[in-house]
Order: structure tokens, then C-alpha cells, then sequence
């Protein structure tokens, strides 16, 4: 399993509850830790948080540790501070590195497709990450089908192995299962190149957290209009997100293990991707590993609800969704 850094690592978090969940997760078994230059707020908040942690209680064990960043995303002003251009993926690594204070990430991501900038050159500034050292592994996240058969050519010309892909999927999000051009989907495709897939916001956004089911919490994502829009929660979606609850608990497990229990059903799935606010969170996410495989009964009731909710804040920005 992966520890995303995406919410709850920026400086509205006490550092001292960012610790917390790090070493709990660490303790627990998780070493792969997901990050991006633009993850705060601030953006590179959570990089600083992982940098002071990697310089204290983590220092002994940064050989075990498996560091993902990733650009794509805006970082700073002007026009090399988002996107896929080469100045901006290899300024913005180097920016990444300073953060975390080590010499390399394990995997540096493209962050999105850029349709502005030649698959040559976004490709090639990921080369050039791995073969300076500065980056152990190269991947590519949300890119669709489509665009990830490009670039697997494109890598393949010159000569880059791409290891990983990071798409979101959930059970309100199956963007993934879907067929691109050819007739294959994003899971086709990687499943057919070797790449791992490390699967992102498996709970869509907090939906399938049990918080929105008689309501909307003050304190929630969808109350601070951030990465949960309140016209998500129509009354459909969250039916759909009710009845999940229910078979849910007539399986024994919470909403939250069901749904990561859902996304790991594929063996192309390599690691999903788990944000929590406390350890006590994430340790409930983490025991989804432990259940049994869900049966074909169970994916067939289950498969009723698991519905596409219009939740995919990342397609329309990356790739041709």
C-alpha cells in the first residue's frame, strides 16, 4: 500500500500530526510514499514535511523508503512552472530534491499530459531524471489509454522504461475500464507494457468515506469546496453510495475497506494509494489488505452500485477525457 500526501500535509496540519501519520504508516508496513511539488498548501509543503522527517526519524531508514514526486501541475508563476515542458519537469525535480533533502526520488512522475508539448520532450526530460541518477524509476499519472500508448512508443524510442502509471479509480470512478481508440483500456494497455498501476483517491474524494451519508460534515471537503465538489453528492450518487454501505455491512467491513478491497479485486492494480486524516484512519484503510476476496456474488451486487458519478477531477486536465 502507498501513503498519498496529497491532503493534510499542508500548513493548516500541525506538524506534529503529519508525523504521526507518517510514522504510523510506517510502522504498519507502508514505504512507499506518494508525493507532488505542488502538495501543501502551500505548494512543496509536503515535501518540506517529508524532507524535516527524512532528516530526523526517518533518516536511519531512507534505503527502505520508496520516494515518488511529481510535476505537471502548477508550482510557481509563468510559464515554466506547470505543464510538461523540459525546463519545468527538471527545474521543478531539482526544487523536489532541495525539499526532501536526498539526492534522489525512487520515482518521478509526469504529473499530466500536456497537449502543448511534444511527448519527445516531456518523455525525454524524464530520461534525463533517470539517467543523472536523480530519479530512480520514471511513470506517468491520468494519462488516458490513448496517451499512454503513445508515450509507451514514444519511451520506447528513446530508450525510457516507464515503470508505473497512477490513475484515480474507485467505484465512482472507472474511468480506467474504459475503451480508448483501439479498443483497449488504460488497464489494457499497462496491463499489456508491465507497468505497475498505483491507484489514487480509491475512497472518490471522501464519497466513500460514510461521512456524506446523512449529510454534509462543516469540517468536510465537500463544506470547503475543495477536491469534493458539494454537486457531487446528488441524491443518485449518494444512493448508489448507501446501497455500497449496506452490502458493506453485510460483509462485516466499513465502506472505506470495501472500496479499497474493490480496487485491489484486479491484479493489474500494483498499490492503491490511501490519504487518511489519523493513524486511526489509516490502520481501518489498511486492514482492507487482510479481507478475504470479495466473491462473484459480491462483485455482482456490488457492480449495480459502482457507477460512474462524473467525479473525475483529473481527466478533463490530463489527456483527451
Amino acid at each position: 500500500m502507498t501513503l498519498g500526501l496529497w491532503q493534510n500535509f499542508g500548513d493548516a496540519t500541525p506538524f506534529a500530526d503529519q508525523r504521526a501519520l507518517v510514522l504510523a504508516a510506517v510502522d504498519a508496513g507502508v514505504v512507499h510514499l506518494d508525493l507532488a511539488n505542488n502538495y501543501g498548501p502551500p505548494p512543496g509543503a509536503a515535501e518540506e514535511s517529508v524532507g524535516r522527517l527524512l532528516s530526523t526519524d526517518l533518516a536511519p531508514y531512507r534505503d527502505q523508503l520508496l520516494l515518488a514526486t511529481k510535476a505537471g501541475y502548477r508550482q510557481w508563476p509563468g510559464p515554466y512552472g506547470e505543464f510538461g515542458s523540459r525546463k519545468y519537469l527538471l527545474a521543478s525535480l531539482d526544487q523536489s530534491l532541495r525539499r526532501l533533502g536526498t539526492e534522489y526520488v525512487d520515482v518521478f512522475y509526469s504529473h499530466r499530459y500536456d497537449p502543448d508539448t511534444p511527448l519527445e520532450e516531456t518523455l525525454g526530460a524524464l530520461k534525463t531524471a533517470v539517467d543523472s541518477g536523480k530519479a530512480l524509476y520514471a511513470g506517468i499519472s491520468s494519462y488516458s489509454a490513448d496517451r499512454t500508448a503513445e508515450a509507451l512508443a514514444v519511451a520506447d524510442q528513446i530508450g525510457l522504461t516507464l515503470s508505473l502509471h497512477q490513475p484515480s479509480y474507485s467505484l465512482l470512478n472507472r474511468w480506467i475500464e474504459q475503451p480508448g481508440a483501439d479498443g483497449r483500456s488504460l488497464l489494457d494497455v499497462v496491463g499489456e507494457a508491465g507497468m505497475g498501476v498505483i491507484a489514487f483517491s480509491p475512497l472518490a474524494q471522501g464519497m466513500l468515506s460514510t461521512k456524506y451519508l446523512n449529510g454534509v460534515p462543516e469540517d468536510s471537503r465537500a463544506a470547503t469546496g475543495t477536491s469534493l465538489r458539494a454537486e457531487y453528492l446528488t441524491e443518485e450518487n449518494l444512493a448508489h453510495v448507501r446501497a455500497l454501505n449496506e452490502i458493506a455491512g453485510d460483509l462485516g467491513i466499513s465502506l472505506p475497506q470495501l472500496a479499497i478491497a474493490w480496487v485491489l479485486r484486479d491484479q493489474r492494480i500494483s498499490s492503491v494509494t490511501l490519504g487518511a486524516r489519523t493513524p486511526e484512519q489509516l490502520r481501518e484503510n489498511l486492514a482492507a489488505t487482510r479481507i478475504d476476496a470479495l466473491s462473484d456474488d459480491d462483485l455482482a451486487r456490488i457492480d449495480q452500485h459502482a457507477v460512474d458519478a462524473g467525479i473525475n477531477l483529473w481527466g478533463a486536465r490530463s489527456s483527451d477525457l
